[in-house]
């Protein structure tokens, strides 16, 4: 078995990219011992995962919202999938937005920028579409250290301020309103403030309270 796993281990590397690339996945959940994976971590396309026996792992994928279970194998990371050798893996295809979870700077200016102009617009104009959580609970990427600001945009809500410090943080770069006991408001656009940053999104108007896939409601403003 050892050496099989070897020869696919062998086989993989030959295919995956030589340079590492942009995060592909964050790892939702871990079962058992995985060298070099942790709760939380990104991984880019081209990385390989050895799943001993019993051993799972949670992916989710930022760019296809795939959400993939894998138990044992080996695991090679895709730009939107995996490829899972000796092992057995369940994909769910979960609500999510691509804009929220790779949301870069630039596009969060441009983000902000056009909630401004929307809301100076003519009341018969249709808005544009901002980047969207699919909970009332977002999980939050930013640095500690700094102060994390959170105002409604369409409408009267108390602000919600939250200094960032490594103890209320998750893995040290998440900040999870769940946890915290927080929500927002189904429907709702908001503005982020992180610093000199501005980043608007919106949050589904079917969100609720319950329980959702972690990449349905992240929110990467680092």
């Amino acid at each position: 078995m050892k050496s099989l796993i070897g020869a696919i281990v062998g086989v993989f590397c030959l295919s995956a990219p030589a340079v590492a690339e942009t995060p592909a996945a964050l790892v939702e959940d871990v079962q058992g011992k995985i060298d070099g994976i942790e709760f939380m971590d990104y991984v880019a396309p081209g990385k390989i995962i050895k799943l001993g026996p019993k051993a799972g792992i949670t992916l989710s994928y930022l760019k296809s919202c795939l959400r993939e279970t894998i138990t044992e194998g080996v695991v090679l990371v895709g730009t939107e999938q995996s490829t899972v050798q000796l092992g057995n893996v369940q994909r769910v295809k979960v609500p999510c937005d691509t804009n929220a979870v790779q949301l870069s700077e630039h596009e969060a200016n441009q983000s902000a920028a056009t909630t401004f102009r929307t809301m100076r617009a003519d009341a018969g104009s249709t808005p544009a579409k901002l980047p969207t959580i699919y909970s009332v609970a977002p999980l939050i990427q930013a640095k500690s250290g700094s102060t994390l600001v959170i105002e409604r945009t369409d409408g009267k809500e108390p602000a919600i301020s939250v200094p960032l410090r490594s103890d209320n943080m998750v893995a040290g770069k998440f900040y999870d309103f769940a946890k915290a006991g927080k929500s927002l408001t189904p429907g709702g656009s908001y503005l982020a403030k992180l610093g000199t940053k501005r980043h608007t999104f919106q949050v589904d108007a079917s969100a609720t309270s319950s329980p959702t896939p972690i990449i349905g409601r992240l929110l990467r403003l680092e």
